[in-house]
């Protein structure tokens, strides 16, 4: 049976037995930022990912400064491991690992299974917020690793020549029945459908029942029946790049495929980009 290629994964079981344990920080980043005060793992803190992870006034992410910023008032020092969890599947959790790993900073892993795991596993949950120390020796970014995110320029060009995308949208977004996920406003600034020859490989797959990962011979199975064997460079995408960066984590670092971006541009950029192709159904 195949591993996963990196150590980037903690279990409930093992998390629950060093909780406190010095230079181990656990973060709960969830799309439903309320989720926290209702219930978190013991000595968690919480990251709002608008708030945090974002600029305020355009659509880009904080830059290593602002990143740098985060981890301090985190309380995350030189050599601490960021362990990071959410609710569905991990789904921001996963979206905050890969902004971490694109902005330089390397000690991060996902609890997988993240809540839903947790809670299952029948583990305590606390409702005392938690505010950190800052940190006293601030960890240090290493250079910024622009090889895992995919620009527009880049990403029109890769349709162009017939490049693998990966869309982790559900099979109505893909098909353009739908926008954005049901629950969510249906934005009318894009024309629906995807990007020509991507395959539709919805995120949530790549989770069992439990919302931990699948193993990597069924990962493994998952993305080659569709054509995705990490033999060409993958882009993935969705709305807004959140969704896509679990299938990132999966394709980059549990099967260890060398040329994986995340599009976090997405189908809220595409699919408004005047002359660029698009297929429906």
């Amino acid at each position: 049976m195949a591993e996963y290629v990196k150590d980037v994964l903690v279990e409930t079981e093992e998390l629950q037995g060093r909780l406190g344990e010095p230079g181990l920080k656990v973060v709960e980043i969830d799309e439903d930022t309320t989720l926290y005060h209702k219930g978190h793992i013991p000595g968690a803190i919480s990251w709002d990912w608008a708030k945090d992870l974002h600029e305020p006034l355009r659509r880009e992410f904080v830059d290593q400064k602002g990143l740098q910023d985060l981890l301090n008032r985190s309380g995350i020092n030189e050599g601490d491991t960021a362990v990071l969890y959410a609710g569905n599947n991990n789904w921001f959790a996963a979206y905050a690992y890969w902004l971490l790993k694109y902005r330089g900073f390397d000690n991060v892993k996902l609890l997988n299974g993240g809540r839903k795991k947790w809670e299952l596993d029948g583990r305590e949950l606390s409702s005392e917020a938690v505010t950190p120390e800052p940190a006293t020796n601030p960890a240090k970014l290493v250079p910024e690793r622009p090889e895992l995110r995919a620009f527009r320029e880049e990403v029109i060009a890769a349709a162009g020549a017939g490049g693998k995308f990966v869309d982790v949208r559900s099979p109505e977004e893909f098909r353009g029945e739908l926008l954005a996920p049901p629950h969510l406003p249906q934005e009318q600034a894009q024309v629906p459908g995807h990007i020509p020859g991507a395959s539709n490989i919805t995120w949530a797959k790549a989770a069992r029942e439990d919302g931990t990962f699948k193993s990597a011979d069924e990962l493994t199975k998952l993305y080659s029946e569709e054509g995705i064997t990490g033999e060409e460079p993958i882009i993935a995408y969705c709305r807004i790049g959140e969704r896509s960066s679990h299938s990132w984590f999966v394709l980059q670092e549990l099967l260890g495929y060398p040329d994986v971006k995340n599009y976090d541009g997405s189908w809220t950029e595409y699919g408004s980009l005047v002359g660029v192709g698009v297929e429906k159904g």
